[in-house]
């Protein structure tokens, strides 16, 4: 019986990656995306129009996640998110330090509190949270990011800890930078042999999602690249 996978993020230069990975696993991948990106899903994908910073939009997209009985909903990926640096901690705005909780947790929270009563429905099954190297090993000058961050990583946990006796388990996976054309432009000087490709993180979204980690849940995954 086929699988669904509802993956938000998909437009993205790792989005894209998880959902070509999924849809080459013979996955049904679901894609919500916002109204103006959602033809820049990957082709095979289903593309859902939806806000996920919205409940509306995370329930919708949930839900047509969910609609396949022949490919029911065994996996969610939260790859949605943002990243915006400035100065020290002082010298932070408290509205831009929330922000960075509106982009990532929020939209991870949605989805996954949408998504998970479809989940359990389905037998259990299994969600993936995208957090950062930086939730761990936080930098100078980000401190709402690192913050966000680590907020995913202690929100995923919480839902393996919750849903675990439903047969649902949520692992995190924490990269480092990621190779693409959006951060080659910001860092041009950087040395990208030391970035993970979008491939890289793809493929162990791909595995926590599959049954071979079924026994795996709360884990929290490095992908960091070559060193």
């Amino acid at each position: 019986m086929t699988k669904t996978a509802l993956v938000t993020g998909g437009t993205g230069g790792l989005g894209a990656a998880t959902v070509t990975a999924f849809l080459s696993a013979g996955w049904r991948v679901v894609a919500p995306a916002r109204p103006a990106s959602v033809d820049r899903v990957p082709a095979g994908a289903v593309a859902v129009p939806a806000d996920l910073l919205d409940p509306a939009g995370a329930a919708a997209a949930a839900a047509t996640a969910a609609a396949e009985p022949r490919a029911p909903l065994k996996a969610v990926v939260n790859l949605v998110g943002g990243y915006t640096g400035g100065g020290l901690i002082a010298d932070t705005p408290v509205e831009d330090f929330e922000a960075m909780f509106t982009a990532n947790l929020r939209p991870t929270y949605l989805t996954t509190a949408a998504a998970l009563p479809h989940l359990v429905a389905a037998g259990g099954g299994a969600v993936v949270c995208v957090s950062s190297r930086a939730a761990v090993a936080p930098f100078p000058g980000a401190a709402g990011y690192v913050a966000a961050k680590a907020a995913v990583l202690a929100f995923a946990d919480t839902v393996a800890a919750e849903y675990r006796k439903q047969h649902v388990r949520c692992n995190t996976v924490l990269p480092g930078v990621i190779d693409t054309p959006a951060n080659r432009r910001a860092m041009p000087d950087a040395d990208h042999r030391r970035w993970v490709s979008p491939a890289e993180i793809a493929a162990t979204i791909l595995f926590l999602a599959s049954d071979e980690s079924c026994p795996t849940t709360a884990a929290h995954i490095p992908v960091y690249g070559q060193s």
